[in-house]
């Protein structure tokens, strides 16, 4: 679940890490009143989406005067700021965040996640703080410093020290900045976190150093721990279609592909996507409709790969375990006749009963209904049939 950057901020004042003063704002109006009330001469006007590289789209705005508040405000409030992780969509602009203006002597990147190839979290940091840090790290990834670190251990001062030293951190800055790695890989494991990043990290004229930005990603599977962190969730960041699958028990994530695919288990699930890129396809969704898929989830998540425009064919690949075959296919076939399916569907059905499964698909003779024989043939087929 990701939250957005007022919200991150919260958390950081909790454990007392430091960021500007800041309020959050819903209407011109109130971003001029929170402007006064912190005072100063200068202001940050901030989008509040789910998305990097606001500053580029045009998300975020200095203000010199209560007129340019006044402007910017009205500039963000309702937009549709378009970013390259939103897509061509965008994200609806309903919140600001306007902060302090701060004098800032230089900038950094900071920033932990799990790193699943050495099963450790590893902190990130970069003298290249304030710009897309993914553009650095395509193009010069020798500046960004990773520091791995063992969770039986815990975040110790050798590492912040590693750290300060590729990022050229002034000796006399030295034991500020390891106190706010600490408390980084602090909130990290303590509120179940995926991802924290501090893009910038900022050292101002006073000697501080502040979290001037906030991006937070956590853990679902781990949020029944933190009931006020649950209750941060704005679902109208997040994919409607994602959030519906969601209501009725499915995995959905959309993709930019043309084939949908409907499987069980997310194993399957990748090696259903696998096959499909390997095949010369592109995936149009994750749609896992989980271990006991039933004639309802079927039909659900039939309806839920509909919506997407984009969808030319859909690949149903499910292995009966749990649940059998024929039980399966009289569940495409009942859905199928609730739902008006326009699309080729190519159906793989191994496991317990797939013969019989077969059977009864072939003798519903439903023209656009094709029995695929294996995984490799189910793919090609349906990487056909969205290229048609």
């Amino acid at each position: 679940m990701n939250i957005h950057e007022y919200q991150a901020k919260q958390i950081f004042h909790k454990y007392y890490l430091p960021t500007p003063k800041g309020f959050v704002a819903n209407s011109i109006n109130e971003t001029i009143q929170c402007a006064k009330k912190l005072g100063g001469k200068k202001w940050v006007l901030k989008a509040q989406v789910h998305t990097g590289g606001r500053g580029k789209a045009g998300g975020i705005k200095i203000a010199n005067s209560l007129e340019e508040v006044k402007i910017y405000a009205n500039e963000l409030l309702g937009m549709r700021l378009i970013t390259k992780q939103t897509g061509p969509e965008g994200k609806l602009v309903t919140k600001i965040y306007i902060e302090e203006g701060v004098n800032i002597q230089y900038e950094a990147y900071l920033g932990i996640t799990l790193d699943r190839n050495i099963e450790m979290p590893v902190m990130m940091g970069s003298r290249e703080g304030g710009v897309e840090i993914e553009k650095v790290a395509a193009e010069n990834p020798k500046a960004i410093k990773k520091i791995p670190i063992d969770p039986t251990v815990g975040f110790q001062d050798f590492h912040g020290r590693e750290l300060a030293f590729e990022l050229g951190i002034f000796k006399e800055d030295m034991q500020a900045f390891i106190k706010f790695a600490k408390t980084l890989y602090r909130i990290y494991v303590e509120d179940d976190a995926e991802l924290i990043e501090i893009n910038p990290l900022v050292k101002t004229d006073e000697n501080n150093f502040l979290a001037l930005d906030g991006k937070m990603g956590l853990d679902d599977s781990a949020l029944f721990r933190h009931d006020d962190i649950e209750a941060m969730r704005d679902i109208s960041q997040e994919n409607k279609a994602e959030v519906e699958a969601k209501e009725y028990g499915l995995s959905y994530v959309k993709l930019d592909g043309n084939v949908g695919c409907m499987v069980n288990g997310a194993g399957l699930a990748m090696a259903t996507m696998d096959i499909i890129n390997y095949e010369g396809g592109l995936p149009a969704n994750f749609l896992d409709v989980g271990g006991g898929a039933s004639a309802q989830s079927v039909a659900k998540g039939f309806e839920l790969i509909l919506k997407d425009e984009n969808v030319k064919s859909i690949f149903v690949n499910i292995f009966a375990g749990i649940v059998r075959c024929d039980r399966i296919a009289n569940g495409i076939l009942e859905a199928t006749q609730n739902i008006e399916v326009n699309v080729p569907i190519i159906v793989r059905l191994d496991g317990t009963n797939a013969k019989e499964a077969s059977e009864i698909l072939k003798s519903a003779n439903i023209s656009n209904i094709i029995v695929a024989h294996s995984l490799e043939d189910g793919a090609q087929k349906a990487v056909q049939a969205a290229k048609a």
